[in-house]
């Protein structure tokens, strides 16, 4: 995946952002943060992982897929608070835990980075999140277009006053 790509693609978004909010002053890590955590959360939704008490089935792929990526564009907006325009070549693993248990161990990296604001711990979590992807079915193909197709929504959505 070419993240030297999303990386660009995610500034001149955030930029736009800023501009049109009048952001350039304000810190924004912990609001960006916040902003992962509650799409990672909305992401658990739509797979309904660790809803034992339910019998109906997951969201669509392509639901799944979108709320996945909308993670990603936080998770690329944090690395650009982090001064990061690309990342180191990342071997996904398949993941031997359940789904539960990647979500939970996220919101822990997550959690952890937030604390240190460290680029190693930003790469652990962007790891994290990449694995979570490969378990839920997507590969890397996928996730590239479906953050480039969701980039330019999220581009027309501040043309008409988001």
């Amino acid at each position: 995946m070419n993240f030297k790509k999303l990386f660009h693609m995610q500034k001149e978004l955030d930029q736009r952002i800023e501009t049109q909010h009048k952001l350039h002053q304000e810190r924004l890590m912990e609001r960006k943060i916040l902003a992962l955590l509650v799409e990672i959360g909305e992401l658990a939704n739509e797979t309904r992982c660790f809803k034992f008490w339910s019998v109906k089935p997951p969201s669509k792929e392509e639901v799944i897929l979108e709320e996945y990526v909308d993670g990603l564009h936080f998770l690329l907006s944090i690395g650009l608070e982090l001064n990061m325009t690309d990342l180191p070549t990342f071997h996904v693993l398949d993941a031997s835990d359940r789904l539960t248990e990647q979500f939970l161990t996220i919101f822990d990296e997550a959690s952890s980075f937030k604390d240190s604001l460290s680029v190693e711990s930003y790469l652990r979590l962007f790891k994290y999140y990449l694995q979570l992807g490969k378990s839920l079915g997507f590969s890397m193909e996928q996730i590239y277009h479906a953050y480039v197709s969701k980039n330019e929504v999220n581009h027309i959505r501040q043309s008409q006053g988001y």
